[in-house]
């Protein structure tokens, strides 16, 4: 592990947590933020030292991600989409495409944006010979704004094949809406991209061996997931620990109580035990996900369908775990802080209105079908880019 890789995050999060509650009001672009994520180096964490980034594990990684969630989810959530876009063009994409991008990455500091958004089906390609034209539009594009690189997607017009390109943002025909206004996330730029027109090179397709091809391939969306039950899991560590905060500082015992201060009232330590069960469950989840992915990383072109979907059992399970943990705890912190917690200046319902819009982005219940096929038929989940 880079043993400044932490710390630096550590030292980045308790300066975003300081402002995360005004920005959450504000909305829009945490364009300083995002510097300082770009100057810290943090960025090449998941790039190979061979190519000039810092070589971290996924489970570094991903731990980088939960310090960041635990202070603002916005930025934990693109910076996380950003490695997970150099996932994409890694196993989507030849050497020869990836190894410049990640030198230029690491060397450059570049920011790399989401376009991708597999459910949505309205940006076509069409042939042009020696390049593709993409036109359409794309929904929940979260990072593109201030990034230097996309990954984006579009239907071929003839054969409806799903294509998969990295292309620079700034590319002519390419327009970016600052239109996200959600009652969550809400600076994680999540909203619309306009291809009008946009010349994409075939050099810049990522067709060898091309999106979920092999059982390699098809742990992009382990990564996708990972990302986002990592954001869960620091969203539900914040709430924790503001909830705690309030409780031992500023709640005032319930008269029936019959105790001198709120936390010896010995409901509200029942419910933070169960508070720390659910912690601790989903931590413990989480960290297995994370070390199977590794394992089958570690494999490369040689992970077997099998070990792949082990990798995807142990994040399905994680993924539901901090889900469920961290929406019960967002919403109980009230029950332990106790009415004056919910002064708006606090914003303390940004925890819940942040787990909530991310919890959305495709449904538990498929997850949990997927972990009873295994359990009762001992089927693997099918790889999709979402399972």
């Amino acid at each position: 592990m880079p043993p400044d890789a932490l710390q630096t995050a550590e030292r980045l999060a308790a300066g975003f947590a300081r402002t995360a509650a005004e920005r959450d009001q504000q909305g829009g672009t945490p364009k300083a933020e995002r510097d300082q994520l770009r100057d810290s180096g943090l960025l090449a964490l998941s790039i190979p030292a061979a190519y000039g980034g810092l070589g971290a594990s996924w489970r570094t990684t991903l731990d980088v991600v939960r310090v960041l969630a635990a202070a603002d989810s916005s930025l934990a959530h693109v910076f996380g989409f950003h490695h997970l876009m150099l996932a994409t063009v890694r196993l989507f994409g030849a050497p020869a495409q990836w190894e410049s991008w990640f030198e230029r990455t690491a060397r450059q500091q570049w920011f790399w944006g989401n376009a991708l958004n597999p459910l949505d089906a309205r940006t076509v390609s069409r042939s042009r010979g020696a390049w593709h034209e993409f036109s359409g539009q794309k929904s929940f594009c979260s990072g593109a704004l201030d990034s230097q690189m996309l990954i984006a997607s579009a239907h071929d017009a003839q054969t409806r094949a799903f294509l998969i390109a990295a292309v620079p943002t700034q590319r002519s025909g390419i327009s970016i809406a600052d239109d996200w206004n959600n009652i969550g996330q809400r600076q994680t730029d999540s909203g619309t991209v306009t291809f009008e027109k946009v010349r994409v090179e075939d050099h810049e397709l990522l067709t060898d061996p091309g999106p979920l091809s092999t059982p390699f391939a098809c742990l992009r969306p382990l990564v996708a997931q990972l990302v986002l039950t990592n954001v869960y899991l620091g969203i539900a560590e914040a709430a924790f620990n503001d909830a705690r905060h309030y409780t031992l500082h500023e709640a005032r015992p319930w008269p029936g109580a019959q105790v001198a201060s709120t936390g010896d009232d010995p409901y509200i330590l029942g419910q933070y035990g169960e508070f720390w069960v659910g912690l601790e469950a989903a931590r413990v989840l989480a960290d297995r996900a994370a070390d199977r992915l590794d394992a089958a990383w570690s494999r490369d072109a040689a992970l077997t369908h099998a070990e792949r979907g082990q990798a995807a059992l142990a994040t399905a399970a994680a993924k539901v775990s901090a889900a469920r943990t961290g929406l019960d705890l967002c919403t109980r912190m009230f029950d332990v802080a106790g009415a004056r917690a919910t002064h708006g200046a606090l914003r303390l319902d940004r925890h819940w209105r942040n787990l909530r819009t991310h919890t959305l982005h495709d449904p538990l219940a498929y997850k949990i079908r997927e972990i009873g096929e295994w359990a009762l038929k001992r089927t693997y989940p099918t790889p999709g880019f979402y399972s």
